[in-house]
């Protein structure tokens, strides 16, 4: 019996649509599209290969950890893919009394609880909107810089348990709590 892993994600090609350019050379990757331009490094033993409007990762060679970059290359890949042709984008729901929400300029303005309110600046190559008080939506075309400034976001005011009160992503399922009974306990 054969011990050798297998990547079944790094196998899969990924689809280049009408656009979008894909370039490798020198270990890094480079893709081009109508929404922007992304690169990443690739480092070990990983060849990017196009074939007609494919594009396919392939291990070069069989060492250590070679199938899991394999699977992440491709992941990383498809994902740049993506961000360029249609881009990425996080709502977050803004929970809690008189709370609120404004975009100013290139920042946000969260007025969430505390006695001032809490500017949050636009990093380069992401876009905040305010489509109302309590929303807030991040976009852009790197899947990885989009989760990472909704996290960063939500991190301000973390939902609680007991009345949901915060900050939370507007997909996410908050588990309530419930409160203290107020003495209908033992005797």
């Amino acid at each position: 019996m054969s011990t050798a892993k297998l990547s079944r994600i790094g196998k899969l090609p990924v689809a280049v649509p009408a656009g979008v350019t894909v370039s490798f050379a020198n270990g890094l990757l480079t893709v081009k599209g109508p929404k922007g331009t992304l690169t990443q490094e690739i480092k070990g033993d990983i060849n990017v290969k196009l074939e007609g409007a494919e594009a396919l990762v392939e291990k070069t060679a069989e060492s250590a950890g070679i199938d899991a970059k394999h699977g992440l290359y491709r992941a990383l890949l498809h994902n740049m893919v993506v961000g360029v042709t249609d881009g990425y984008k996080k709502t977050l729901k803004v929970n809690g009394v008189g709370w609120k929400v404004a975009k100013q300029g290139t920042k946000i303005v969260l007025n969430v609880g505390f006695s001032h309110p809490v500017e949050f600046v636009e990093p380069a190559g992401i876009k905040f909107e305010c489509p109302s008080q309590n929303e807030i939506v991040v976009s852009g075309i790197d899947k990885a810089v989009v989760g990472q400034v909704a996290a960063n976001i939500r991190k301000i005011r973390v939902p609680e348990p007991y009345h949901g009160y915060g900050i939370a992503y507007s997909d996410e399922v908050i588990e309530r709590k419930e409160g203290k009974t107020g003495g209908k306990g033992k005797k």
